[in-house]
């Protein structure tokens, strides 16, 4: 007698129902994808069309002078967009590397004091020093002010995503790899290396990909520690161009400022253009970690 609890093949069913599934996967995407388009589109916006006839995905006139008083800061973008690409990208390295090591030592049994420096890690993540503690490590004890490292490092341990990666070692990792790598000969290193690193793509790319993120979207730390221009990272300076634009607009009855000058600001569009100018670059990290992103989303999840 077949086995009436055996799981259905939804590869098999009716073109019906595929076509049902898909349509509503399409719609999904398509609520996740059209905000974004919508804010590029309004940042092509003329301003005093977006004015009078307000949002419309098909505007009655389009324009680039969002975009011309955004590049007027000219060099300085080019040098905050290097900034944190360079900032992005060395941080997810020392970010991924510092997780890993700390919590492939948690998970290992035979760790004498994994229970230790796993609550050491967990402590952190209820109770932190505060504010003006950190500074003064930052900047006096580390002497790191106006330096990249002050946008690095602060965001370097996360004891949160050790947590992640603990678990993913303990329910993803088998004990016998571990054990058929000491018959071997291997040392610890050497296992961690060569074995345990192919394993945990999906879990490092998971958090490749928020480490990623964080260092992106990171203005606070620019904020407190970076004085030096040519240091300032794109999502600062793009916030001191909104503080510019904003001050512009709240003193529209100053006449030193010039009427002309706060007509023509295309306030709203701006705006928009900075949304894309921050948000674009960032999503093409996604295909470099979509391959393992699902698949590392579902750490610990329990499995038959």
């Amino acid at each position: 007698m077949a086995n009436s609890n055996k799981p259905r093949d939804f590869h098999k069913l009716p073109t019906v129902w595929n076509v049902i599934f898909n349509f509503i996967a399409g719609i999904f995407a398509l609520a996740c994808v059209f905000p974004f388009l919508f804010v590029t589109i309004i940042s092509f916006t003329d301003e005093k069309t977006l004015a009078a006839n307000g949002y419309w995905i098909i505007p009655e006139k389009w324009s680039v002078d969002a975009y011309r008083y955004v590049f007027k800061a000219g060099d300085q973008l080019l040098r905050s967009y290097g900034v944190t690409i360079t900032v992005t990208v060395v941080g997810t390295i020392i970010s991924l590397v510092l997780t890993a090591l700390f919590a492939y030592a948690i998970s290992r049994k035979s760790f004498k004091y994994r229970n230790f420096f796993g609550f050491f890690a967990f402590f952190t993540m209820l109770f932190n020093g505060g504010l003006v503690p950190t500074y003064i490590v930052v900047t006096q004890l580390l002497g790191m002010k106006d330096t990249l490292w002050a946008l690095i490092l602060p965001l370097a341990g996360n004891a949160f995503y050790i947590m992640i990666m603990r678990t993913f070692f303990t329910t993803s990792v088998p004990e016998a790899i571990i054990e058929s790598g000491k018959i071997d000969g291997a040392g610890e290193f050497g296992i961690f290396i060569k074995l345990i690193l192919p394993l945990s793509l999906p879990g490092l790319a998971t958090i490749g990909l928020f480490s990623t993120l964080g260092y992106w979207n990171d203005w606070f730390n620019a904020l407190l520690y970076i004085d030096n221009p040519d240091l300032v990272p794109l999502q600062s300076m793009l916030m001191r161009i909104e503080n510019s634009m904003q001050f512009l607009l709240q003193n529209t009855n100053n006449p030193s400022l010039g009427t002309g000058v706060l007509q023509s600001l295309p306030a709203d569009t701006a705006r928009m253009a900075m949304v894309v100018l921050a948000t674009g670059p960032i999503i093409f990290a996604y295909p470099f970690f979509q391959r393992y992103f699902i698949q590392g989303l579902t750490i610990g999840a329990v499995k038959e």
